[in-house]
C-alpha cells in the first residue's frame, strides 16, 4: 500500500522539472544494561514523505509527517512551487542536471524485521551474565543493544526509482577495570551488522571468545604505560585506518566540502600519499562480499556505484551529488543520502575503505625497533585543511620488532595527506567498522575499513 501510495503520484509531476518523491521511515530500538540493571529502554519510529523539485539547477523541497496519498500530492505541490518561484526570481540563467535513467529494478536490500522489546532485553541479559561470570576483574560493564532501520520508496522523474531498506543491529559490550594506582581504564567492541535481530544474535555464545579477547586486552591495558610523545614510526590497526579514510580523507574530497574550501580542491590529480595507498568508497560489494552496510540507490534515484577517491597515491576524484557532479563535470556514482524523511539529501560515505596491500602484520612488527602498534581509536575529528586528532584506546609498544606493554589512552595527529605520504607498508587484510554514524549535519550509517599501515605519525605521550 505505501509503495503504491509513493509510485501512484508519478502522474503529477510538472512538465519541464526534475523531480524526486521519497516516501521514508526510520526506526530505532535501545536497550541499555549497566552492572545488571536495565537502565534504558526505547522503541521510536518516523515516517512521512519529501518531495525535491528542481528547475534549470534551482530547486525547491518539501515534507510532511504523514503517508497518504494526499500528503504526497501536497508535498509535490509545495515543493515545484518552490522551485518555479526561485528560478522565476534568479539573476542569472541556470541549467538542469543531465537526466540519469536506468533499466535496473531496484528492490528492498532486506526485510525489515520486528520483535518484541523482551528478546533484545534477554540477549543482553545473557551477555551480561557472560561477563560477569568470566570477566572477574571487571569493576563495572555496559551491554547496549542497537537497532536502527532506514525503508525508503524512491520515484524520479529522469533517474532511477526502486524501493530499499537498510536494517542494522549490534550489541556492544563495555568493560571497565582500574590500574594498581585506581586510574579507570575502559574498552569495548560492538557486534552485529546489516540486517536484523535473528541474522546476528541468534546464536550469541559465538561472541564468547571475542568478548573474552576483549578482556584479556583490558587487563593488559590496567598494566599499561604511556606512549612517548613525539614523530614515531607506527602501525595503524585496521580500524585506525578506516577512521583515518573517512574522517582525515573521506570529508575533504565530498564535492560539497571541496566547493567549500576543502585542501582536496586544489589536490585533484595530484599525489597526496604514497603508491601503496589506494582509497575507494564502495557502494555495496567489497573485496569479492557484501559490503558492511550495502547501498543501492542514493536519495536522488542514481544507482550506487564505487567511487575511486585515490589510485596509487594519486587523487583522482569527488564523492557528488547531481548538483555537485555536473558542476564538475563528473558522474554521481550514489553518495546523496537522507537520514530522515524531513532531511534533504546531502553528499555521505557508504563504505569508505583503505585497499590492501601485500605485506603481512607479523613482518610490519619485525621491521620495527622502536614503535607501536596502534589498533582501536576511541573518537576521532578532522577537518577541511586534512588535519586530524585521533584518541587511541588500543596500542602496544614495539621493542625490536616484538610487541611490548599495551598502551594507556593516547592521542595522534596530523595532516591526512602528508601522513599517507609516509606510508611504506600495508598489510594483505582488511578490518571493517559498521556500527557508528557520521555526523555531518545529520547523522548517518557508514562503514569503514582499512589495513595495517606502517608509517609516520605524531602521537601525545603523558
Amino acid at each position: 500500500m505505501l509503495n503504491d501510495i509513493i509510485t501512484g503520484q508519478k502522474a503529477l509531476f510538472a512538465d519541464g522539472v526534475q523531480t524526486v518523491l521519497r516516501g521514508h521511515e526510520n526506526r530505532a530500538r535501545r536497550v541499555t544494561l549497566l552492572n545488571g540493571d536495565l537502565v534504558g529502554n526505547s522503541r521510536s519510529e518516523s515516517r512521512g514523505i519529501s518531495a525535491r523539485v528542481t528547475r534549470n539547477g534551482r530547486y525547491g523541497f518539501s515534507s510532511i509527517a504523514g503517508y497518504s496519498s494526499q500528503d504526497a500530492e501536497r508535498v509535490l505541490r509545495a515543493a515545484t512551487e518552490n522551485a518555479l518561484f526561485l528560478d522565476a526570481r534568479a539573476k542569472e540563467s541556470g541549467r538542469s542536471y543531465p537526466a540519469c535513467p536506468s533499466d535496473a529494478k531496484i528492490v528492498p536490500v532486506r526485510d525489515v524485521l520486528d520483535f518484541e522489546q523482551k528478546r533484545y532485553i534477554d540477549a543482553c541479559r545473557e551477555v551480561d551474565a557472560y561477563v560477569q561470570a568470566h570477566c572477574p576483574s571487571v569493576t563495572s560493564r555496559r551491554i547496549v543493544y542497537t537497532e536502527d532501520a532506514q525503508d525508503k520508496i524512491i520515484v524520479t522523474s529522469d533517474a532511477a526509482s526502486g524501493h530499499v531498506t537498510y536494517p542494522r543491529c549490534y550489541i556492544y559490550v563495555f568493560l571497565t577495570a582500574e590500574t594498581s594506582e585506581g586510574t579507570p581504564v575502559e574498552l569495548f567492541r560492538a557486534f552485529g551488522g546489516a540486517g536484523s535481530f535473528d541474522d546476528h544474535f541468534a546464536d550469541l555464545t559465538k561472541y564468547y571468545p571475542e568478548i573474552e579477547n576483549l578482556y584479556r586486552q583490558l587487563m593488559d591495558k590496567t598494566e599499561g604505560v604511556y606512549a612517548q610523545a613525539g614523530i614515531k614510526t607506527v602501525i595503524l590497526g585496521g580500524m585506525m585506518g578506516g577512521m583515518l579514510a573517512h574522517e582525515a580523507v573521506g570529508h575533504t574530497v565530498e564535492a560539497d566540502l571541496v566547493l567549500g574550501g576543502s585542501v582536496a580542491g586544489p589536490s585533484l590529480n595530484k599525489r597526496v600519499a604514497s603508491d601503496l595507498v589506494t582509497l575507494v568508497d564502495y557502494a555495496h560489494t567489497a573485496f569479492g562480499e557484501e559490503t558492511p552496510l550495502p547501498v543501492f540507490l542514493d536519495d536522488e534515484g542514481i544507482p550506487a556505484e564505487d567511487a575511486v577517491l585515490i589510485d596509487h597515491g594519486i587523487l583522482t576524484g569527488y564523492m557528488h551529488s547531481r548538483e555537485t557532479a555536473a558542476h564538475f563535470g563528473m558522474k554521481p556514482c550514489g553518495n546523496a543520502r537522507a537520514w530522515n524523511y524531513a532531511d534533504e539529501p546531502l553528499i555521505r560515505m557508504r563504505n569508505t575503505a583503505i585497499l590492501p596491500g601485500e605485506s603481512t602484520l607479523e613482518e610490519m612488527i619485525a621491521s620495527i625497533d622502536d614503535g607501536y602498534y596502534l589498533i582501536e581509536s576511541s573518537n576521532g575529528q578532522a577537518d577541511l585543511t586534512g588535519e586530524f586528532m585521533f584518541g587511541v584506546s588500543l596500542g602496544y609498544e614495539i621493542k625490536n620488532g616484538k610487541l611490548g606493554h599495551a598502551l594507556l589512552d593516547t592521542t595522534v595527529s596530523g595532516i591526512a595527506f602528508d601522513m599517507l605520504r609516509t606510508v611504506d607498508m600495508v598489510s594483505s587484510n582488511v578490518t571493517w567498522s559498521s556500527s557508528g554514524f557520521c555526523g555531518k549535519k545529520q547523522p548517518m550509517p557508514v562503514g569503514m575499513a582499512g589495513p595495517e599501515m606502517r608509517c609516520k605519525i605524531a602521537i601525545g605521550g603523558r
